[in-house]
């Protein structure tokens, strides 16, 4: 089994690492930097977007951090992060919720592109204040977003919400630092973030 992650620490790569901490599994690390190496021949020939996260785990590429978060949980079932039958309608109601309505709704806002209400039909999430309020909803109804335990997708709708606190994108509502505490218990979040922070403080 080989399993390599390429991944920038100031990127959406830090989900992925993340998840792979969770899983456990050993894998090698390719920093790409932004200016030459993720838009390099080499690179491309792995994801052609030229962006980061990508996996490549026994020659097959996965690229995505929602994707990334379910293949791993699949492929690596012993670490209990994959949906139960019970937990499977949540799971991949939320987990995809973040990746299309959530993601799109904060890249525009940061962009300053607020759709008028004409064009609210037309965007998948509506309004900003809509997609916000059924997130919170979402992270309120149990201890996880899934149910009562942790899962796969916890890691990419946890990384949306606590992001969108410490940046500022989203409002700091009681819910999502709720949400967000409960996963910055985790060991491999604490493990993943101090991979990539080292990463960022060592000198070019």
């Amino acid at each position: 089994m080989t399993l390599t992650f390429y991944t920038n620490p100031m990127s959406r790569g830090r989900i992925a690492r993340w998840m792979l901490e969770e899983v456990g599994a050993p894998y090698e690390t390719v920093v790409l930097d932004y200016a030459s190496s993720m838009k390099g021949a080499a690179y491309l020939a792995v994801n052609p977007m030229g962006k980061v996260p990508a996996i490549v785990h026994d020659g097959r590429v996965v690229t995505e951090g929602a994707a990334i978060c379910a293949y791993l949980a699949e492929a690596f079932p012993e670490a209990g992060l994959a949906p139960t039958a019970d937990e499977r309608a949540d799971y991949y109601r939320w987990l995809f919720y973040a990746a299309g309505p959530v993601e799109a709704a904060v890249t525009n806002r940061s962009l300053g592109v607020v759709p008028t209400d004409d064009q609210q039909r037309m965007v998948g999430y509506g309004s900003f204040d809509t997609m916000l309020d059924t997130l919170e909803a979402a992270v309120s109804a149990h201890p996880f977003i899934a149910g009562d335990r942790f899962t796969a997708a916890d890691v990419y709708v946890g990384s949306q919400v606590m992001w969108g606190q410490m940046f500022g994108s989203m409002p700091k509502r009681d819910a999502f630092l709720a949400y967000g505490a409960r996963l910055a218990e985790r060991e491999a979040y604490t493990r993943a973030a101090a991979i990539d922070d080292a990463l960022i403080a060592k000198p070019a």
